[in-house]
């Protein structure tokens, strides 16, 4: 599948909701061991993704570096009202005896309101106006009832107390959410989640506005890093500014530390960070269960500090992403949620029922604009994110050396393959050999026109599957690859090698 940035066009300023109450003690430091969806391609509107079908996914280069659109790429209820159906028939007054469940007013079929009592008596009448008239009837007189009981209650209680007001319990002083509410939750992740707004260096727009977008981080570590999405700052990587706004309104500016963009994960730097930063928690994205609640939190449309809830939809979602103007895609074995994400909401916390982060929030299925005079692609119930456990090792990377690392087979791919699986394609970009000599796949015994079908066992249908679920190891790490020849099939081992940097 492949996705579409969910960005939103920067407004003036980014709305900043007014100051939380006072929320609980921050989480603790960010701890990667705490417990706890077919491929896409997207168009970058500064802040998300939007979620296609990979049929286009763009190529990459040797060593799984995404590339533009060459044809091969280096692999890496209520209850219904009960409508009389004739007149009431009243005594003395009094109101028919009530219906057998009470009748829920405010239907489509006229029913009566809630309190007003209904009954069933003769057939039904061929005029309408009797109908309303009956209803009417028992609605009144059931009023006249209960102001009559009322009084008369009222007169037997002049005659004992020689009151009758009755006042309401005043409400408890101090209300308190119990732990693992999501207003519990949210309380307490919202102060460590700030608002980005990334403006372009130099570069001005047509009508006179400095490009760049809106987006959303949180807070990785005390020293003021920031982990969000590289399409929500890459407008901003060259020479522009960047600025994170916390829930309280604070601003601060910020700097890019490192981007990887082949994993849609980036670094800021807080410039003068204050005190007391909290991290957020950070989980264990391999323990995530489909099922598993979701709290989801961001700036969609700018609405800064904006939290949605929903469950894990499905996992190892393999997705392929862009910013819709570079031509590379970002490639992720997702977290798939239905809890709404919007363009802005790209680089937030996805986050489980204690507040641990599980995912970064990157991209989303379109249902694309049309009917309503929408220009951009909106929430679904189809929102996909990075695994923080992939994050949190991108992360680190790009904290200790600004530089990205991708692991890698050493073998491009035929992206326009409509085989099933990754067909290996004849040869690499500029000529190149398909097989990189003396590469991992090269001394695995790989040739051009392989089709690989599994990667440790799961299946393989594209790709940018393939590239997913590369990326989603590291250098060093063993894999078992099985692949089709002539009609055999076979099975090898590879160590993946790697690549650093985007270029």
């Amino acid at each position: 599948m492949s996705t579409e940035n969910e960005g939103t066009a920067v407004p003036a300023a980014p709305s900043v909701p007014p100051v939380p109450g006072a929320a609980p003690e921050g989480m603790p430091a960010s701890a990667s061991g705490a417990e706890m969806p077919k491929t896409a391609e997207s168009a970058h509107q500064d802040g998300a993704h939007q979620y296609t079908e990979p049929a286009a996914a763009a190529a990459e280069r040797p060593g799984h570096s995404p590339q533009p659109d060459p044809p091969t790429a280096p692999l890496p209820g209520p209850v219904p009202a009960v409508a009389p159906t004739g007149a009431h028939q009243t005594a003395a007054g009094w109101p028919p005896p009530p219906p057998a469940l009470p009748s829920y007013g405010g239907g489509s079929g006229g029913g009566p309101a809630w309190g007003a009592s209904a009954q069933v008596s003769e057939p039904p009448r061929k005029r309408s106006g009797g109908l309303v008239a009956a209803v009417l009837a028992a609605a009144l007189v059931a009023g006249g009832v209960g102001g009559g009981i009322g009084y008369w209650a009222a007169e037997r209680n002049d005659d004992t107390s020689g009151s009758t007001t009755v006042s309401a319990a005043d409400a408890p002083k101090d209300f308190k959410r119990e732990p693992g509410t999501v207003a519990a939750v949210a309380a307490k992740a919202l102060p460590s989640v700030v608002t980005i707004e990334a403006k372009a260096g130099g570069g001005v727009a047509g009508n006179g506005e400095t490009e760049g977008g809106t987006g959303t981080g949180f807070v990785y570590d005390k020293e003021g890093h920031i982990l969000t999405n590289n399409h929500v700052v890459a407008s901003a990587a060259d020479g522009g500014t960047v600025s994170a706004t916390f829930s309280n309104g604070k601003k601060y500016d910020a700097e890019v530390v490192g981007r990887a963009e082949g994993y849609d994960v980036a670094v800021l730097k807080l410039k003068d960070a204050p005190s007391g930063l909290n991290p957020l928690a950070l989980g264990n994205s391999e323990q995530v269960a489909v099922g598993d609640s979701t709290i989801a939190i961001g700036a969609p449309f700018g609405l800064s500090n904006t939290v949605t809830t929903g469950i894990i939809s499905a996992k190892n979602r393999p997705v392929a992403s862009g910013d819709g103007s570079s031509g590379k895609n970002s490639y992720m074995s997702a977290l798939q949620t239905d809890a709404s994400i919007n363009p802005g909401n790209s680089g937030g916390p996805l986050l489980d029922s204690r507040g641990a982060v599980i995912g970064i929030n990157s991209a989303i299925q379109s249902a694309g604009s049309g009917g309503l005079g929408q220009s951009q692609a909106g929430s679904i119930g189809l929102g996909f994110a990075i695994p923080i456990n992939q994050a949190k090792n991108v992360a680190e990377q790009l904290i200790k050396t600004g530089k990205p690392v991708y692991p890698v087979i050493g073998a491009t791919v035929d992206m326009s393959s409509k085989d099933s699986g990754a067909k290996i394609a004849a040869e690499g970009a500029g000529g190149t050999p398909a097989v990189t000599p003396d590469g991992p796949a090269a001394k695995a015994g790989f040739k051009a026109g392989d089709v690989i079908t599994k990667f440790n066992g799961k299946s393989i249908d594209s790709g940018p599957t393939l590239i997913s679920e590369i990326w989603n190891h590291k250098p060093g790490d063993k894999v078992t690859l099985t692949y089709q020849r002539d009609g055999k099939e076979y099975k090898a081992e590879v160590i993946l090698g790697k690549r650093t940097g985007d270029s």
